[in-house]
């Protein structure tokens, strides 16, 4: 219990000073690389939400990014097309994704796995195709650009600091969501729903509370988005993105809670760096997760590297007494 509590101050204290150094990087580094690690901070926020079904609850959640856009297009059309105050989209992306993944659930989670992702794709690219051709509303291809934003987040830096403040709230709280008895109850059922529904667990209600919880952080994911970005388009809402995101999951760790943040952040590094040079940056990823696969099938932070180098010392040590 002692060693327990105290790598749980580590880790605290670990990420309180990493957040003070996120807080004083915009005074030291150039603007683009503010901007990119603001993309890293909406990203990982998507990232994470899809987690909480993937890793945690065990969904085939294949169109994830679709919520992801419902939220930011909720928010971005009440600010560009409306006279209402800021808050009232900022508040009604989070919701509108949140209902969007109750709609879509109430049909995917009576279906299992595959037919599952299978589903909500077909019923999430309906929604991109909608964004997509409602050029009236949406602006169809084109998107909607230059929205306004409120005065406190109108420059970079100001909305550097608003999507690192909100991300933080979010995370604590799907930290103690994932800790509560809901989230403990959603990895059983990832475990073995056959037997929580012997004993009495409804598996189809907390699947669809997990997936409405879920959706509605990546509608404030999305929000986010058009706080850094100032636009909307349809992109946001296509399936290529959901892989993606679902590859950040892998490649972090999909077991773990802070997995996908890396995997956030390695991918993001990856398109903005490695894409300036290639084309092909995707073929880099590509043998990136090849060598995940083979070596590392648990992501980048679920790999037990200490279990792993004691056992090696064990080996070395009674390979020396020999």
């Amino acid at each position: 219990m002692l060693s327990k509590n105290g790598s749980g101050r580590k880790s605290l204290g670990a990420s309180i000073v990493l957040f003070i150094l996120l807080l004083l990087a915009p005074a030291v580094i150039p603007k683009f690389y503010t901007y990119i690690l603001a993309v890293i901070f909406v990203t990982a926020l998507l990232a994470m939400s899809l987690n909480l079904v993937v890793g945690h609850g065990g969904l085939f959640q294949f169109h994830h990014a679709v919520f992801y856009g419902v939220g930011a297009y909720t928010a971005g059309l009440i600010l560009a097309k409306t006279s209402w105050p800021w808050w009232i989209g900022f508040i009604a992306g989070p919701f509108a994704a949140a209902l969007t993944g109750f709609l879509i659930g109430l049909f995917c989670v009576r279906l299992n796995r595959l037919y599952f992702g299978m589903l909500q794709i077909s019923l999430g690219s309906l929604i991109w195709a909608i964004a997509f051709r409602w050029y009236g509303l949406t602006g169809g291809d084109d998107g909607v650009h230059g929205i306004p934003m409120p005065e406190f987040i109108s420059s970079l830096n100001s909305s550097y600091y608003f999507v690192l403040v909100v991300l933080g709230i979010c995370l604590i709280l799907m930290y103690l969501i994932l800790k509560s008895p809901f989230g403990m109850t959603l990895q059983a059922i990832r475990d073995n729903p056959e037997r929580c529904a012997a004993v009495g667990i409804n598996v189809r209600r907390h699947q669809l509370m997990g997936i409405v919880v879920a959706t509605f952080f990546a509608g404030i994911a999305g929000v986010l988005f058009i706080a850094v970005e100032g636009s909307i388009f349809p992109d946001l809402l296509f399936w290529v993105l959901s892989l993606e995101v679902f590859i950040m999951c892998l490649l972090g760790g999909w077991f773990t809670f802070s997995g996908p943040i890396l995997g956030a952040a390695v991918i993001v590094s990856l398109r903005t760096f490695v894409g300036t040079y290639t084309e092909y940056w995707t073929l880099i990823l590509g043998v990136i997760l090849i060598l995940l696969i083979f070596f590392l099938p648990e992501g980048i932070m679920g790999y037990n590297y200490l279990a792993k180098f004691r056992s090696w010392s064990k080996r070395m040590s009674a390979n020396s007494l020999e």
